[in-house]
């Protein structure tokens, strides 16, 4: 009797690890397939996503190699240091060239100017000296001539006026060093004479005035030049 409850509860037992076995190999093995079908999902979910972008990728690549063959052969190769400094001089050249020819024009644009300034000053002056000849004119005709000496002697002395303003107003100004330092920078000195009035060094007769034009010097005065006592 006792020996057959010892067979029962060995039996049991191995029942009950049997059973146990039995069920941790069925969680070993679903475990293995849950981990076997995530992986097959992944890898299909891998493959359509690789399905999609690599033609894409592959017709991009295609694509732009042509691409970027025309551009490497449509790019020209780098320009070496002599052919810079070569442009560099012809730029300079040319800019040399182009400011000798925009200062030719401005020389003689300006000389141009210049001489219509002469012209026109010339042509003004020349206008108002005609009007003094006029007059001089007018003084010797016949019909105009005076039988009285000294009306004529006043109206040569008037149109002597008005010529001598004509050149005044031009900016001819008269040198007249009588009794002055002589100054060979505006004088020329044709004789020394001894003088009892006049100090050594000094002009004592104006032989021809002398003239200038503002500052300019245009002719020097003839004098004589006191020697002293």
């Amino acid at each position: 009797m006792a020996e057959n409850l010892d067979e029962r509860r060995e039996t049991k037992d191995e029942s009950n690890s049997s059973s146990e076995q039995a069920k941790f190999e069925q969680d070993v093995l679903k475990a293995a397939q849950d981990a076997m079908n995530l992986e097959a999902e992944a890898n299909k979910a891998d493959a359509s996503q690789d399905s999609v972008e690599k033609p894409a990728d592959a017709e991009g690549q295609n694509a732009e190699a042509p691409k970027a063959e025309e551009n490497a052969a449509e790019q020209p190769a780098a320009p070496s240091a002599e052919e810079i400094l070569k442009q560099q001089l012809a730029e300079s050249n040319d800019r040399f060239v182009r400011l000798m020819a925009e200062f030719e024009n401005f020389r003689r644009r300006n000389a141009k100017e210049q001489l219509e300034l002469i012209e026109t000053a010339n042509g003004k002056l020349l206008e108002k000296l005609s009007e003094v000849q006029d007059n001089f004119e007018r003084a010797f005709a016949s019909e105009n001539k005076a039988k009285d000496l000294e009306a004529f002697e006043k109206g040569m002395q008037m149109i002597y006026n008005q010529f001598a303003k004509v050149l005044t107003d031009a900016g001819l100004e008269q040198i007249d060093p009588t009794g002055k330092e002589f100054d060979p920078n505006l004088h020329e000195a044709l004789m020394q004479q001894p003088s009892e009035t006049i100090p050594e060094g000094h002009v004592v007769t104006v032989f021809q005035k002398g003239y200038k034009l503002k500052n300019k010097i245009l002719k020097t005065a003839k004098v004589i030049v006191s020697s002293g006592k």
